[in-house]
């Protein structure tokens, strides 16, 4: 029996392809993963990246609610004016900021009220809460304003309370 066909048979009746495939040589099978520092080094650049990320758009969304704030504070004091111009006074406190989207039931002259309101609904301040409305202000005829991050009267920086007396900044 050659060589030859020795080998034929033991692929034919048994020897698998294993152990008749030459094996790798040399690093070829140890190269085949990632080092434990190879793949930490990924992380700590991931971790870096994400920092860089946090730190400068946190601030950014902090700046946008109160910049939602004084646009809808703005809003909500053209509609207070457009009801007065309608109906030739303000809201109540007591019929508050709800008057802008359906008439209240106490009106003089219900006709006079626009048939969809001033405002299609009332928006919630960036925190969560209610805007505030006081009739007759103590900054104008009117105040509407939000309570801030802090939800409490007065306040600095987030804190600060947004209103419709600060004409400067809205």
């Amino acid at each position: 029996m050659t060589r030859h066909t020795r080998s034929r048979l033991r692929l034919r009746y048994g020897a698998t392809w294993r152990q008749t495939a030459p094996k790798p040589k040399g690093r070829r099978r140890a190269e085949a993963g990632f080092t434990l520092i190879e793949l930490m080094v990924v992380i700590v650049i991931i971790g870096l990246l994400s920092t860089f990320v946090v730190l400068n758009v946190l601030p950014a969304q902090d700046t946008a609610m109160v910049e939602k704030a004084r646009a809808d504070v703005a809003l909500l004091e053209q509609g207070v004016e457009m009801y007065r111009l309608d109906n030739l006074s303000y809201p109540t406190v007591e019929q508050g900021l709800d008057a802008l989207v359906k008439a209240p039931a106490e009106l003089a002259s219900p006709e006079r009220y626009r048939k969809d309101g001033y405002v299609r609904r009332l928006p919630m301040d960036p925190w969560g809460s209610p805007y505030q409305y006081v009739q007759p202000g103590e900054h104008g005829p009117f105040d509407i304003y939000s309570l801030g991050a802090n939800r409490r009267l007065g306040g600095d920086g987030l804190d600060a309370d947004v209103g419709n007396w600060d004409k400067a900044k809205n």
